[in-house]
Protein backbone atom coordinates (compact mmCIF):
# COMPACT_ATOMS: atom_id res chain seq x y z
CA UNK A 1 0.00 0.00 0.00
CA UNK A 2 1.31 3.43 -0.98
CA UNK A 3 0.40 6.54 1.00
CA UNK A 4 0.79 9.95 -0.62
CA UNK A 5 0.60 13.35 1.07
CA UNK A 6 0.83 16.56 -0.95
CA UNK A 7 2.05 19.94 0.26
CA UNK A 8 3.17 23.26 -1.13
CA UNK A 9 0.00 24.59 -2.66
CA UNK A 10 -1.15 28.15 -2.18
CA UNK A 11 -2.01 31.41 -3.88
CA UNK A 12 0.26 33.15 -6.33
CA UNK A 13 0.03 35.86 -8.93
CA UNK A 14 0.19 35.05 -12.60
CA UNK A 15 3.79 34.70 -13.71
CA UNK A 16 4.88 33.48 -10.30
CA UNK A 17 6.18 30.11 -9.14
CA UNK A 18 5.21 27.37 -6.72
CA UNK A 19 6.79 24.07 -5.78
CA UNK A 20 4.57 21.15 -4.85
CA UNK A 21 5.84 18.16 -2.95
CA UNK A 22 4.38 14.72 -2.37
CA UNK A 23 5.69 12.59 0.49
CA UNK A 24 5.41 8.87 -0.23
CA UNK A 25 5.42 5.99 2.21
CA UNK A 26 5.02 2.25 1.84
CA UNK A 27 7.09 2.07 -1.35
CA UNK A 28 10.26 3.60 -2.73
CA UNK A 29 9.60 6.38 -5.24
CA UNK A 30 12.53 5.02 -7.22
CA UNK A 31 10.38 2.13 -8.43
CA UNK A 32 7.05 3.90 -8.85
CA UNK A 33 5.56 5.63 -11.84
CA UNK A 34 4.32 8.89 -10.38
CA UNK A 35 2.27 11.73 -11.76
CA UNK A 36 0.69 15.03 -10.94
CA UNK A 37 -2.87 15.44 -12.10
CA UNK A 38 -5.23 18.36 -11.51
CA UNK A 39 -8.91 19.04 -11.21
CA UNK A 40 -10.60 22.36 -11.81
CA UNK A 41 -14.35 22.52 -11.04
CA UNK A 42 -15.05 23.78 -14.56
CA UNK A 43 -12.89 21.26 -16.38
CA UNK A 44 -12.28 17.54 -16.49
CA UNK A 45 -9.45 16.03 -14.50
CA UNK A 46 -6.23 16.21 -16.52
CA UNK A 47 -2.77 14.75 -16.33
CA UNK A 48 0.00 17.31 -15.91
CA UNK A 49 3.24 15.34 -15.77
CA UNK A 50 4.43 11.79 -15.26
CA UNK A 51 7.80 10.31 -14.34
CA UNK A 52 8.89 6.70 -14.56
CA UNK A 53 11.28 4.76 -12.38
CA UNK A 54 14.23 5.68 -14.59
CA UNK A 55 13.30 9.38 -14.41
CA UNK A 56 11.90 9.53 -17.92
CA UNK A 57 9.30 12.31 -17.77
CA UNK A 58 6.33 13.22 -19.93
CA UNK A 59 4.43 16.51 -19.79
CA UNK A 60 1.08 17.71 -21.00
CA UNK A 61 1.47 20.25 -23.80
CA UNK A 62 -0.12 22.97 -21.69
CA UNK A 63 2.67 22.84 -19.08
CA UNK A 64 5.66 21.81 -21.22
CA UNK A 65 8.55 24.19 -20.60
CA UNK A 66 6.94 25.67 -17.47
CA UNK A 67 6.64 22.70 -15.10
CA UNK A 68 9.32 20.23 -14.01
CA UNK A 69 8.57 16.91 -12.31
CA UNK A 70 11.27 15.19 -10.28
CA UNK A 71 11.86 12.57 -7.61
CA UNK A 72 13.80 13.17 -4.41
CA UNK A 73 15.05 9.75 -3.41
CA UNK A 74 16.55 10.96 -0.15
CA UNK A 75 13.17 12.26 0.99
CA UNK A 76 11.20 9.58 -0.87
CA UNK A 77 9.08 12.27 -2.42
CA UNK A 78 7.84 13.64 -5.72
CA UNK A 79 8.14 17.32 -6.59
CA UNK A 80 6.58 19.62 -9.16
CA UNK A 81 8.27 22.93 -9.85
CA UNK A 82 5.77 25.25 -11.49
CA UNK A 83 7.04 28.43 -13.14
CA UNK A 84 5.31 31.17 -15.10
CA UNK A 85 1.97 30.17 -13.64
CA UNK A 86 -1.17 31.12 -15.53
CA UNK A 87 -4.74 31.69 -14.43
CA UNK A 88 -5.75 28.42 -16.08
CA UNK A 89 -3.33 26.52 -13.81
CA UNK A 90 -5.72 27.12 -10.92
CA UNK A 91 -6.84 23.69 -9.70
CA UNK A 92 -6.59 21.06 -7.02
CA UNK A 93 -3.37 19.14 -7.69
CA UNK A 94 -3.11 15.47 -6.84
CA UNK A 95 -0.07 13.23 -6.56
CA UNK A 96 -0.77 9.75 -7.94
CA UNK A 97 1.29 6.61 -8.29
CA UNK A 98 1.40 3.15 -9.83
CA UNK A 99 3.48 0.17 -8.79
CA UNK A 100 5.76 -1.48 -11.32
CA UNK A 101 5.57 -2.63 -13.97
CA UNK A 102 4.31 0.69 -15.23
CA UNK A 103 4.91 3.24 -17.95
CA UNK A 104 4.00 6.87 -18.40
CA UNK A 105 1.66 7.65 -21.27
CA UNK A 106 1.25 10.71 -23.46
CA UNK A 107 -0.65 12.67 -22.45
CA UNK A 108 -0.22 11.72 -18.79
CA UNK A 109 -3.04 9.48 -17.61
CA UNK A 110 -5.46 10.46 -14.84
CA UNK A 111 -5.90 6.81 -13.84
CA UNK A 112 -3.75 5.38 -11.07
CA UNK A 113 -3.63 2.89 -8.23
CA UNK A 114 -2.93 5.41 -5.50
CA UNK A 115 -3.75 9.07 -4.95
CA UNK A 116 -3.16 11.72 -2.33
CA UNK A 117 -5.79 14.08 -0.97
CA UNK A 118 -4.68 17.01 -3.08
CA UNK A 119 -3.33 20.51 -2.58
CA UNK A 120 -4.96 23.66 -3.92
CA UNK A 121 -3.17 26.01 -6.30
CA UNK A 122 -4.79 29.36 -7.02
CA UNK A 123 -3.34 31.75 -9.58
CA UNK A 124 -4.67 35.29 -9.64
CA UNK A 125 -4.16 38.25 -11.95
Amino acid sequence: QVQLVESGGGSVQAGGSLRLSCAASGYSVSSLCMSWIRQNPTKEREGVACIESIDYAIYADIVEGRFTISKDRDKNSLDLQMNNLKLEDTAMYYCVADEPPCRCSYPPSVLSMYSGQGTQVTVSS
